[in-house]
C-alpha cells in the first residue's frame, strides 16, 4: 500500500495501542518536568543569506512582509522553503510568516500570511463572539493561545486588542468590527491609532493552557470488554457513546 493512501483505519491494533501509549508517556514526562510545551526551535537562528535565498521566489506581499520582519526582529529561528518562524520576538510568543496566503475581505480585500501568537485564555462562551468578530482571530483552548493572522503586525495588534475588549465585555462584536476598520484606516493614513500601535493589555506569560480532563480510562475498559465480545462472537461493532 502506498503510504499516501494509508488511512487511520489501516493501522493494526498494536500500532493504535502503541500510538496512544507513546502520547500518554510523553505527556507524563512533560508534566513531571513542569513543561507545558517544547520550543526547541527557539534555540536556533537561521543565516540571513539563507533566508534571503528562500524568500526570493515568494509572492510580493509575503516577501515584503518577510523583509519587514527581518528588519524589525533579525533572522528567524527556523526557516523552510515556505515558512519563517520567530520565537519570543517583541510582544509575541511566536511569529509565523508564510508564502502560502489566505484571501481575506475584512475590512478590505487582502492576503493573510503573517500569524502572531500570545498566551491568552479565552472563556469557552466567548469563542462564538470572536469567530463573528474576525475569522482570522484564532483561538486555541488547549494550548491557551490566541493568534491574529493578517498582512501586517499593526493589523494583528489591532485584532488582539479588540479581541481582549470583547472577552472583557468592554465592546460588542459589531462595535469591534467598526473600530477595527476605523483604526486601520487611521493607522494607514498616518493618524494616531493606539490600538494598532501596541498591545493595550498585559500579556500573560504562560499558565493559560487548558488541558481539559482525561476520560480515556473508562472508555478503554468498556472497549476492552467489547473487544473480548468481538473475539467470542466473531462480530465487530462500532464504539458506543453510552
Amino acid at each position: 500500500m502506498d503510504g499516501r493512501d494509508r488511512e487511520p483505519r489501516d493501522m493494526d491494533t498494536s500500532e493504535r495501542m502503541g500510538t496512544l501509549a507513546r502520547a500518554m508517556g510523553d505527556a507524563t514526562k512533560h508534566m513531571a518536568r513542569g513543561e507545558h510545551e517544547t520550543e526547541g526551535g527557539a534555540r536556533h537562528t537561521v543565516d540571513l543569506a539563507q533566508v534571503e535565498a528562500l524568500i526570493e521566489g515568494w509572492p510580493e506581499a509575503p516577501r515584503n512582509g518577510a523583509r519587514q520582519m527581518l528588519e524589525q526582529y533579525g533572522p528567524p529561528n527556523e526557516a523552510t522553503p515556505t515558512k519563517l518562524f520567530w520565537y519570543h520576538n517583541g510582544p509575541w510568543k511566536r511569529t509565523l510568516l508564510t508564502s502560502d496566503v489566505v484571501i481575506h475581505n475584512f475590512p478590505s480585500p487582502h492576503s493573510d500570511y503573517l500569524t502572531q501568537y500570545i498566551d491568552y485564555r479565552v472563556p469557552a462562551d466567548k469563542f462564538d463572539e470572536l469567530a463573528r468578530f474576525d475569522g482570522s482571530c484564532i483561538v486555541d483552548r488547549t494550548a491557551g493561545e490566541v493568534a491574529a493572522r493578517c498582512d501586517s503586525e499593526a493589523a494583528n495588534t489591532l485584532t488582539l486588542n479588540l479581541m481582549h475588549d470583547i472577552v472583557s465585555g468592554n465592546t460588542s462584536v459589531e462595535e469591534a468590527r467598526k473600530t477595527y476598520a476605523e483604526n486601520l484606516a487611521g493607522y494607514t493614513m498616518g493618524r494616531s491609532a493606539p490600538y494598532a500601535e501596541r498591545l493595550q493589555f498585559a500579556v500573560p506569560q504562560g499558565g493559560t493552557e487548558d488541558p481539559d480532563e482525561s476520560m480515556i480510562g473508562g472508555a478503554m475498559a468498556r472497549q476492552t470488554l467489547g473487544k473480548v465480545k468481538d473475539v467470542l462472537t466473531g462480530s465487530q461493532e462500532g464504539p458506543s457513546s453510552s
